[in-house]
């Protein structure tokens, strides 16, 4: 035991070595903290932010969600460092953003709904039929710094000409604004789902109207998309709406920072996956994450994830075993070249200090012999009897490997000859 752990524990001791220098070399673990800018308490951004701090609260991830006004403002806290991941509307990336962020793909369509009044009587209601008919309008486009607003903007643009001052108004405030007639249009940049968009479709005097150049403004920006409302796909029994209307749609954005480790741009990614893959009256399942639907560079992470899909490991581990597997393999390889080696030079350094130990008995036990038969008198032949004795002793209190006890008990018969042969030369005497 005691020669086992003479060979074996310097070799342990190597390996934790190599273990400690390596260790400095594997990539940092990923940060078990995430900053996610999300929109307002109430708002579907802030809801579907909840969603994902849950998901990734199982993986021990710790998400704090923020408060803010909208896109616009969750492009600034991303630029300047103060969130880590972003929801984003589609078609508000600026070059700063596209050049200090990346995206993880396309999550949802967000439909810009445009509501009018619907007064058979006023000529106005006639005239109305598209986007470009409300220059003249007064129109609630969303809250300063909110995604509304700046697609409202970006359209009138797009569009050109005059356009009256936009009312700052947004959500269920515009709603009824439209509805009080303080206000000839609102739009929303909104899931179907929204609240104020159900209550809008099915109240009277209230239209829904399309977006006649979807088509042309989804091939000018890839983060925009077109999307049918198809004759009755809200309320079959109301016939809402009473005819297909093309709408134009924002393909929100999952947004990080470029520096995020790729470990949680890969849950994030599981995250997306679960969350937003089942569909609607307006999509498919499975069209979300999309990973062309995007105005920011999509990241390496996402590419790899789009074309393989969680890692080999991570189909097997949970994420903190995945992640530490996935980052030791850097020293695990050279590790395991240098202790092959090692490994393979251990068993015979074993036998050779086993071996060696026999060999310096023999060694004893011949210088013994010789001293014992060339003894001048019977007192010093009586000591060499007496180390012989010890030497005996000693060997049979040597534990050893059972395919080394032949050479073992060849030494101790070998000892009780030389004994036996000393004796006799005692008695000659």
């Amino acid at each position: 035991m005691i020669d086992a752990l003479k060979v074996y524990g310097p070799l342990g001791v190597v390996v934790l070595i190599l273990l400690v220098v390596t260790m400095r070399f594997v990539a940092p673990p990923p940060p078990m903290e995430m900053r996610f800018a999300a929109g307002g308490v109430d708002g579907n951004y802030y809801a579907i932010a909840q969603r994902y701090a849950e998901a990734l609260s199982e993986h021990g991830i710790e998400v704090e969600v923020l408060e803010t006004k909208g896109s616009v403002e969750n492009y600034e806290l991303l630029n300047s460092g103060a969130a880590d991941v972003a929801l984003l509307q589609g078609g508000l990336a600026s070059a700063e953003s596209r050049e200090n962020l990346l995206s993880l793909g396309g999550v949802f369509a967000e439909p810009f709904w445009i509501f009018t009044r619907d007064d058979p009587l006023s000529p106005i209601t006639a005239l109305t039929s598209d986007f470009g008919d409300l220059e003249s309008r007064r129109i609630a486009g969303g809250a300063i710094g909110s995604g509304t607003r700046a697609m409202t903007e970006r359209l009138q643009s797009e569009w050109g000409g005059e356009w009256l001052d936009i009312v700052p108004l947004a959500g269920q405030d515009a709603a009824d604004a439209l509805i009080a007639g303080e206000v000839d249009a609102a739009v929303f940049t909104a899931s179907v789902d929204a609240s104020y968009v159900q209550r809008l479709l099915t109240t009277p005097n209230v239209r829904l109207i399309g977006m006649r150049r979807a088509n042309g403004l989804s091939m000018r920006d890839d983060a925009l998309a077109p999307l049918t409302l198809f004759d009755g796909v809200v309320d079959m029994d109301l016939d809402i709406p009473n005819g297909d209307v093309q709408l134009i749609s924002a393909i929100a954005q999952l947004g990080v920072d470029k520096d995020l480790h790729p470990a949680l741009q890969s849950v994030l990614l599981e995250a997306a996956e679960t969350i937003h893959s089942g569909g609607s009256i307006l999509t498919r399942a499975n069209a979300f994450p999309d990973a062309t639907r995007t105005d920011l560079p999509l990241s390496e992470e996402a590419r790899r994830y789009f074309r393989d899909g969680p890692t080999f490991l991570r189909r097997y581990f949970s994420f903190g075993w995945a992640n530490f597997l996935e980052r030791a393999w850097v020293f695990l390889i050279p590790l395991l070249a240098l202790l092959i080696p090692l490994v393979q030079m251990a068993p015979p350094v074993y036998r050779w200090r086993i071996r060696r130990k026999i060999y310096v008995w023999y060694n004893d036990l011949h210088d013994l012999e010789r001293r014992g038969i060339e003894a001048p008198n019977e007192a010093d032949r009586q000591k060499v009897l007496g180390e012989i004795q010890a030497l005996q002793h000693e060997v049979g209190r040597v534990e050893v490997p059972v395919s080394y006890n032949d050479e073992l008990y060849h030494l101790r018969n070998h000892i009780n000859f030389v004994e036996a042969l000393i004796a006799r030369q005692a008695s000659k005497a």
